[in-house]
């Protein structure tokens, strides 16, 4: 049974979910503001972020947030926070491409305690909890057990307008497409390391992510028997944004690889 925090995550997502999907089904009528370059948030982001903190909010009244959409609010349990990314995949949504979800991760005592990765148009719900294990709509996932990277399908960003360091990511891939089954780029960080989880990639890789890109991912891979750490090997790396995930053998080789 799930337990409490996650029964709160869980509500607060399927309700969010109710007014996503409806404006999915009219993104011509979709009010867009643009926070940088190719960097945009939506009427949708702010509706589905406020719907998501109400519930949570009156649910857990003294906890703290950190969200994409505003600034941190300090609760007066400072120690205990949610870590919410209302859309993560907004340009997908924007364009009508369902791979978008919603991110939500429970922290306890800079523990992360509980996590949730939803998305609202397929209905795949990915959860997680400390020491429980990780799970897609009831169903227990694990990490895929490849060993090598020829039989591997790998996930990564791309770097587009205004984000990311390109000259590294062609020597990357320049290393990397020659050694590997496929590599793909889904644009949501967040359904990325869910699906690694589930099995259905065996790594993933990406710099320069927010919190809230990762937060629900990094606990969601390690219940699922996986490792998750900073590209450069420490956990101060990851949490800066640059994540790497997969099983122990493909993670390794993989670290390997990178060191371009």
């Amino acid at each position: 049974m799930d337990s409490p925090l996650i029964n709160v995550m869980i509500k607060a997502a399927k309700k969010a979910s109710r007014g996503l999907r409806r404006d999915f089904n009219e993104l011509e009528n979709l009010q867009v503001m643009t926070k940088g370059p190719a960097n945009f948030v939506t009427a949708a982001d702010i509706r589905t972020q406020n719907t998501i903190y109400d519930e949570l909010s009156y649910a857990k009244p003294d906890w703290s947030f950190i969200m994409e959409e505003s600034k941190p609010i300090r609760g007066s349990n400072p120690n205990s926070k949610f870590i919410i990314d209302p859309i993560d995949g907004t340009t997908n949504f924007m364009h009508g491409n369902p791979n978008f979800a919603i991110s939500i991760a429970a922290e306890i005592d800079n523990k992360l305690e509980a996590a949730l990765i939803y998305s609202p148009i397929t209905d795949e719900m990915f959860i997680a909890e400390r020491g429980k294990g990780a799970f897609l709509n009831d169903k227990r996932i694990r990490v895929a057990s490849r060993k090598k990277l020829s039989e591997s399908i790998l996930i990564t960003g791309i770097p587009h307008l205004g984000r990311g360091d390109i000259d590294l990511f062609l020597r990357e891939m320049k290393i990397l497409i020659p050694e590997v089954a496929g590599i793909r780029r889904s644009g949501s960080a967040a359904l990325d390391l869910a699906w690694v989880a589930a099995g259905r990639y065996d790594a993933f890789w990406e710099r320069g992510l927010a919190s809230w890109d990762i937060a629900a991912g990094i606990l969601m891979i390690k219940e699922a028997g996986g490792y998750v750490q900073g590209i450069n090997g420490k956990d101060s790396d990851m949490w800066d944004g640059n994540i790497i995930s997969g099983n122990e053998d493909i993670l390794n080789t993989l670290i390997e690889k990178l060191e371009v």
